[in-house]
């Protein structure tokens, strides 16, 4: 087996989705394929590599309906203006999907069946707006058997299908408060703006210039959802989303967002002989399954797996990013696997920094990899939840 590094890691800036009011998206004018084409030519750029060198462009998206086909993966090639010779593919594992584009990179380099790839991931959530919207134009449908059958009603799919609901039962079965997913919250946007004001997300940011509603172009390249004035008065006054007398609040979720992200991965041995300094070394790949009315526990059975796979425990793992879809996935995965909060999402999360579901994967794996490097630490780990009852995650070691 091939070692495999993470060579380089880019983004773009992640706007805050509204598709009740598109024109307050920074990127409300430009496709998901758009962002993803302008990442490309800049990471080969930053890494002295060819296109024509590209073994495989893997693609993760959970919503690969309307403008987010990719033609088998191909329109990104097309719009970036990539050689002919570049194979790539389209991935949809709900909100796992970016970090399923670099597992599957990972194993195409590992097996020798590729020498370099890139892992890349999309979503626009307000020009491919999650929910009611693509069920009710027949963009997307999901067998109906599944609600009316009675041998499918352990699935409960009203639950299943909505993740907030998930959510709300995750924090009454695991006893976790309102409180303390708010003060997660309030966490996630300090942490995040005190990490954007000293520059560190600007090495990971390519601004991008995005036309705006009033015909003028303008230069993102910061996240549009950070809100370093939140605070807990401010998300104790939310009303709950999902139930009544629920916990779930727009305050302790993740903004529906835009963005995409890239990351090139290459065989140990040509990178070096390219005279390349890789970001870290990829060590596992694990996914789990869980009841999908409690997809918010994925994290836990997965991480398990891929500290299994290479003899760690959870303890040998220096810095976490665990995706914030919900502050609940967050805090009852650390309680699960006893984890030191100081070590998890040190930059803030998805909370603050937003979600934009197949994009999430490479985000969490490449920040992951530059807090590693800032932080002086060996390993990391980088997990998520996954809509429909899954959890991913990914050990990286530091070079």
């Amino acid at each position: 087996m091939q070692e495999v590094v993470i060579v380089d890691y880019l983004r773009t800036a992640q706007s805050r989705s509204r598709p009740s009011a598109p024109e307050k998206d920074w990127f409300h004018r430009l496709r998901a394929d758009e962002l993803l084409a302008r990442l490309l030519p800049e990471i080969l750029k930053r890494s002295g590599v060819s296109s024509s060198d590209i073994d495989d462009l893997i693609i993760g998206s959970a919503l690969g309906v309307s403008e987010q086909w990719t033609f088998g993966g191909r329109t990104p090639v097309f719009l970036a203006g990539l050689a002919d010779s570049v194979a790539a593919k389209f991935i949809d594992q709900q909100c796992g999907s970016g970090l399923a584009a670099i597992q599957v990179g990972y194993m195409e380099i590992a097996t020798g069946c590729a020498d370099i790839a890139l892992a890349c991931g999309m979503e626009h959530m307000t020009r491919v707006p999650m929910g009611p919207t693509l069920f009710e134009s027949g963009a997307m449908s999901v067998n109906p058997d599944l609600y009316s059958d009675e041998r499918y009603s352990s699935w409960d799919m009203p639950t299943t299908m909505n993740m907030g609901l998930t959510a709300e039962k995750l924090a009454a079965l695991a006893q976790i408060t309102r409180e303390e997913m708010d003060l997660w919250a309030v966490r996630s946007h300090a942490r995040a703006a005190i990490a954007a004001d000293s520059g560190f997300f600007a090495g990971e940011i390519l601004p991008i210039d995005a036309p705006q509603a009033d015909g003028n172009a303008i230069t993102i390249n910061r996240d549009q959802a950070v809100r370093p004035e939140t605070d807990l008065n401010g998300t104790a006054n939310l009303k709950p989303v999902f139930q009544k007398d629920g916990s779930i609040t727009a305050g302790n979720a993740s903004p529906l967002s835009a963005g995409a992200a890239a990351m090139m991965l290459m065989r140990k041995d040509l990178a070096i002989e390219r005279g390349l300094k890789p970001l870290a070394t990829i060590r596992a790949v694990g996914i789990a399954g869980v009841d999908p009315t409690l997809m918010g526990t994925g994290p836990v059975p997965a991480v398990r797996k891929v500290l299994k796979q290479i003899g760690l425990m959870s303890e040998d793992i220096d810095i976490w990013e665990v995706n914030e879809a919900f502050s609940v996935v967050v805090l009852n995965c650390m309680h699960e696997l006893a984890i030191d909060p100081e070590k998890v999402n040190i930059h803030g999360g998805g909370i603050a920094l937003g979600h934009p579901l197949g994009a999430t994967g490479v985000r969490l794996t490449g920040t992951l990899a530059r807090i590693l490097a800032e932080q002086n630490g060996r390993y990391g780990c980088a997990t998520a939840c996954i809509g429909g009852g899954q959890g991913i995650a990914i050990v990286i070691e530091r070079e």
